[in-house]
């Protein structure tokens, strides 16, 4: 839709379309404004530099080449993940995609499939020399580009067969620029300018995040922190309150960390669970802090800490809280929050079923083993009803569930007195 239809458009002819599609005339609908595109200038013609080089460079005829593809596809199937829906063009690679590539180093080993692009054209001139490489570093050196590695891994052209980095480069714990290859350098460089675009963002935008941030979770939680300082913005001018919607989108944009330290509520057989905790924090060695993304995000903090604000009731608008634990699609196990101080407030979002918390409120700790306390003594609460006020020193857990599942606790720290002042300020 052309980003100038409401001012050439009458509403008569809105209201036909919105009926053709079946769509409801008092729905909100969002446009997206296609800055590249101008219906007034002509599109530019494709350059044809290098058609008849490239042509006469092919080794083999279309013919011969269609006989070497039969069967190519079964065995050099695409990513699982290229079957789901992508509302984005062809060269706007998925997360996944990054996710894969990014960890990719000189040493990494790799097989291309044979002659997979069309003789003629400028790409199998370029696929044909480069696809010889063993290594990702031969890759580099025959002539690909990350950008290429990308194409063509998300096409199945590409095996990789190891060893890969457990987690993208970080460019800021590089200490030695001598320690880092041309590899290293290709993919921060171009993934840098990638995520910039794709997002809206700035290179400096990018490079402001929290310690411990990779590239792309910096680029999502820029996303949830702009869209909190809208709805903030909206929430304010509007004087309502935030809706469930508004938080739900909020999460979803959000970045959530692996988070291996919260041993207490990993189900069995995981290392790691999404969880982050914004606000007040002691860590491992006795630190009284708040934790980065505290301050790095403040909009995302406030509209959940206004969420709640809106719908405390009366009887408990003494309630405090020095933190918040954001948590994504886990079912927490058994267990029992030591270093809480009062009553926990929780809520879950999102689109699943399942996921009740049960919770042990009669629970006194003198059973030492939470796993031997009775199923009987345990009420069952739905969190998508709505909010929840609960003793988190008392045992509790999560049913598994199916589909997308976000939960947000607000609690107060026992160590909240012994904080440094600074940090009770904020």
């Amino acid at each position: 839709v052309s980003s100038r239809a409401t001012t050439l458009w009458p509403d008569s002819a809105c209201y036909i379309v919105l009926a053709a599609l079946q769509i409801p005339a008092n729905m909100p609908l969002y446009f997206r404004r296609a800055n590249s595109f101008d219906p007034t200038k002509p599109r530019k013609p494709r350059s044809t530099e290098g058609r008849e080089e490239a042509k006469a460079a092919a080794k083999m005829t279309s013919e011969e080449w269609k006989k070497k593809q039969a069967g190519m596809d079964k065995k050099w199937p695409a990513p699982a993940y290229m079957s789901k829906p992508h509302d984005h063009g062809a060269t706007c690679y998925r997360d996944e995609t990054y996710e894969v590539t990014t960890r990719w180093m000189a040493e990494t080993k790799i097989a291309y499939r044979p002659h997979a692009k069309a003789p003629g054209s400028k790409s199998h001139v370029r696929y044909e020399k480069y696809s010889k490489a063993k290594t990702v570093g031969e890759a580099l050196k025959l002539g690909s580009w990350p950008a290429d590695w990308c194409w063509d891994y998300e096409r199945g052209f590409i095996k990789v067969i190891g060893p890969v980095r457990d987690e993208p480069l970080d460019s800021s714990k590089i200490t030695n620029e001598d320690e880092t290859t041309d590899v290293d350098k290709a993919i921060w460089r171009w993934y840098l300018r990638e995520l910039a675009k794709r997002h809206e963002l700035t290179i400096e935008d990018l490079k402001g995040g929290c310690s411990g941030e990779s590239l792309i979770m910096r680029a999502h939680r820029l996303l949830s922190q702009r869209e909190a300082r809208r709805i903030l913005k909206d929430a304010e001018k509007e004087k309502r309150k935030i809706t469930n919607d508004e938080v739900l989108t909020v999460l979803r944009k959000w970045s959530f960390g692996k988070n291996t330290n919260r041993v207490n509520v990993t189900p069995e057989n995981q290392e790691w669970v999404w969880s982050d905790t914004l606000g007040l924090l002691r860590d491992r060695i006795g630190d009284i802090h708040l934790t980065p993304p505290t301050k790095t995000y403040p909009e995302v903090i406030g509209v959940l800490n206004k969420y709640l604000h809106d719908r405390i009731p009366p009887e408990m608008k003494s309630f405090r809280w020095t933190s918040i634990n954001l948590n994504c699609n886990y079912a927490a196990k058994r267990h029992r929050d030591g270093n809480n101080f009062g009553p926990s407030a929780i809520q879950a979002f999102g689109d699943f079923e399942g996921g009740c918390l049960n919770y042990w409120p009669e629970d006194d700790r003198t059973c030492d083993k939470e796993e031997k306390m009775k199923a009987a003594d345990s009420v069952k609460l739905n969190l998508k009803d709505g909010l929840c006020l609960f003793n988190g020193n008392c045992s509790h857990s999560v049913d598994d569930f199916k589909g997308e599942r976000y939960s947000v606790v607000f609690f107060c720290v026992r160590c909240f007195n012994e904080a440094p002042e600074e940090c009770k300020a904020q």
